[in-house]
């Protein structure tokens, strides 16, 4: 579906000054802090420019002032301490989205941890076990905080990575701006609850309006993506350069070339890329969002600089990473419990439905609230869990497990050409993808949509992990 507000070459605030304050690409600001340390983390009001030179702030939530929030940095086998302070006029929690963490610090309110309330503090803890690209984000009245801008970067470096020149972050954002470049109203709209989500009309990286991307010929850059967007799926064509996959939502992959020339995320999902830049001085490349074909955008330019190159070929380093220490799943002793994904526009929407929903349903099951859910799936701690995601909706919907990436089995009865480990599975319409994974950890743990209006409109449920 495209977005409700005509997105033209960038968003519908037009005008010279989208490009004057875009030529430049900072490193996303890291929070410092010394070794043993807690990164002291704060979520509050603030006013950032989104749109560009020309255009007047817009007043957002952000982490530590910032659009996106700091970028936070560790390295694997490292223990992550976060002493967090709630400066929002409403509660908030934070979850660690892809890092396997205690369920005590998974950041879901009512299940795994009471709400922060406003002016409220809260100490998080946990081990990285994972090297990989991973974010944060809350989980209170999601559709809301996340689409206000709280969204950050959480990146775990391996012991032994592999040799780029240069390592970078975007954080893609997605934005319903109004004229003024204020934020627009309607949220949890109906229209977009049963479609498909809020989607924006001005996407930023990094927090900004990019109309350019300065590179080096001859320079190998590591490309970290992050789908932040409440709604928007990417399809992103790297023009003029053969970037290779080397990591899907943080854990590494056989590299490859994306399918179909075009890197695909869905909310929530990351992919780490290699890209060699083989373009000469002076040339310049655009990066082509066309996930919407009717509504096709230029992202940004890759801008090559007049320096010489730093090469005249490809760096000749391997770019595979090492695996992570995740259990491998045992299908031959796995439980089985599929998961049918119903309702919104066009499909079975639960009867009981209203106007604010509920919208749609898991296995018929429609939930709205994170507490005093009673579990979908229950399965023994250190048992395999086999689940086919079954989407019988018109729409696109981006399925996150917390607490365990699962391998991906199939997609639509063909067997996964990589079988890659994943915690956010993204289904077309009338699409499955059969999933698997080790139930390592105790507790309740959420399922949902990472569309967050369909997750806060019913397409949510919980996992229990017994002892």
């Amino acid at each position: 579906m495209p977005p409700r507000f005509p997105l033209t070459r960038r968003t519908l605030l037009t005008g010279s000054a989208l490009l004057a304050g875009a030529v430049l690409l900072p490193r996303a600001a890291r929070a410092a802090v010394g070794e043993g340390e807690a990164v002291r983390l704060s979520a509050g009001p603030a006013r950032v420019n989104l749109a560009g030179a020309g255009f007047p702030d817009t007043a957002v939530w952000a982490y530590d002032g910032r659009i996106p929030g700091p970028e936070l940095r560790f390295r694997q086998g490292d223990t992550a301490r976060i002493a967090f302070a709630n400066t929002l006029p409403e509660p908030t929690t934070i979850h660690w989205h892809g890092l396997r963490v205690p369920n005590a610090m998974d950041g879901v309110p009512g299940l795994s941890q009471p709400p922060v309330p406003a002016g409220g503090r809260f100490d998080y803890e946990f081990p990285l076990k994972d090297a990989g690209t991973f974010w944060y984000h809350p989980h209170v009245n999601s559709g809301v905080q996340v689409a206000h801008g709280l969204t950050g970067a959480f990146i775990v470096e391996e012991r032994e990575p592999i040799r780029v020149d240069r390592d970078l972050l975007w954080l893609l954002g997605d934005w319903r701006l109004t004229k003024e470049a204020e934020l627009a109203g309607g949220f949890g709209h109906p229209m977009d609850a049963t479609h498909a989500g809020r989607i924006g009309n001005t996407v930023t990286i990094n927090g900004a309006v990019r109309d350019r991307v300065p590179v080096r010929a001859g320079e190998r850059v590591r490309l970290r993506l992050i789908n932040a967007a409440n709604a928007r799926v990417f399809a992103l064509d790297f023009q003029g350069h053969a970037p290779r996959v080397i990591a899907l939502d943080g854990h590494p992959v056989t590299p490859h070339a994306p399918p179909d020339g075009r890197v695909v995320l869905g909310p929530g999902q990351r992919a780490d890329l290699v890209i060699d830049m083989e373009g000469r001085p002076g040339e310049g490349f655009d990066v082509v969002d066309g996930f919407y074909p009717r509504m096709a955008y230029r992202l940004t330019r890759l801008t090559y600089g007049a320096e010489a190159p730093l090469r005249d070929s490809p760096l000749d380093a391997p770019v595979a990473l090492a695996a992570n220490p995740l259990p491998e799943p045992d299908l031959a002793g796995a439980v089985r419990q599929d998961v049918v994904l119903d309702g919104g526009m066009h499909g079975a929407m639960p009867k009981t439905a209203g106007q604010r929903g509920p919208f749609w349903a898991l296995n018929g099951v429609a939930s709205m609230a994170h507490h005093h859910l009673e579990p979908l799936i229950t399965v023994k701690r250190g048992q395999t869990q086999v689940t086919a995601f079954v989407n019988e909706t018109g729409w696109w919907h981006p399925m996150h497990l917390h607490g365990f990436p699962f391998r991906v089995l199939s997609r639509n009865g063909q067997p996964a050409e990589h079988r890659e480990w994943r915690d956010t599975v993204l289904l077309g319409p009338r699409e499955t993808a059969e999933i698997a994974f080790v139930a390592e950890e105790a507790g309740d743990w959420m399922l949902h949509c990472h569309v967050l209006e369909h997750q806060e409109t019913g397409m949510m449920a919980v996992l229990r992990v017994t002892a």
